[in-house]
């Protein structure tokens, strides 16, 4: 099923503040930190239009932009094309994330800009960690982070949001459920179209899901992984009750020595 659809066409443009950068310098970081080297197979989990991906392929990784939604990854081709030398480097595959598969192992898997916090579902989740611990090669990582709880409060607390330009303007309104810890992101967009001045009106609908960290770390151990930490922000450090997005590093053990 396609998701984000129309957004999916002036998603960069709203999401041009992103700390890109930042989740990249992390991944070589952590890539270093855990004893892996630099990776040579890279698989980039929710990839969207490859903000990602790219610079990951254009620093000599060999990566593979999975996402469920066709839209995205054509946008993402399209990006690719226009610098052909990263065409030996990346590879696109369209796919959900909680049952995806590669022939042949990888050496690491990243899924960056809460991704996970999309799967709505303890046992969806439990499925993304064991489809990406089973194609792992033994000694490769999975970096990933979510968003907190903290965040998701701070997101209903503050809303709602407007963002208003020349040719594009939305308004969006968030709907948190305590219970389930889920919100709902309710997204109306103003766009202007080409071939004139009208503007063209899109509606959007987006469920996230905060999970307790200790339960995620749990899960990956069922999933496999014997090394797991958690930082915080874009740092090295633990997180605590203020932390907003955390990070996950998971080491699938090496294989034992015959």
């Amino acid at each position: 099923m396609e998701s984000y659809g129309r957004f999916a066409e002036v998603y960069d443009r709203l999401m041009a503040d992103m700390p890109y950068e930042e989740w990249i310098a992390f991944a070589e970081a952590a890539w270093q930190r855990y004893g892996s080297g630099k990776p040579e197979r890279v698989v980039d989990l929710g990839c969207g239009t490859g903000n990602i991906s790219l610079p990951l392929a254009a620093l000599g990784y060999e990566v593979i932009g999975i996402d469920l939604s066709e839209t995205m990854l054509s946008i993402a081709q399209n990006k690719m094309a226009a610098h052909p030398p990263l065409q030996g480097n990346m590879q696109w595959v369209c796919q959900d994330m909680r049952h995806w598969s590669v022939p042949n192992s990888v050496d690491a898997v990243v899924s960056f800009c809460d991704c996970l916090n999309y799967i709505t579902e303890q046992s969806e989740v439990k499925q993304v960690l064991q489809a990406t611990y089973d194609q792992l090669r033994p000694g490769g990582i999975f970096l990933f982070d979510v968003l907190s709880i903290r965040q998701f409060e701070e997101y209903a607390s503050t809303q709602p949001f407007a963002y208003d330009e020349e040719d594009i303007a939305y308004i969006w309104f968030s709907d948190f459920d305590e219970g389930r810890k889920e919100i709902e992101h309710q997204l109306t967009l103003f766009v202007r179209q080409e071939n004139g001045g009208l503007f063209e009106r899109v509606d959007e609908a987006h469920v996230q899901r905060a999970y307790d960290i200790q339960w995620l770390a749990q899960s990956l151990r069922d999933a496999g992984f014997n090394k797991i930490e958690m930082f915080a922000d874009f740092t090295w450090e633990k997180p605590d009750a203020d932390a907003q997005r955390i990070f996950f590093a998971a080491v699938k053990e090496e294989a034992a020595c015959s």
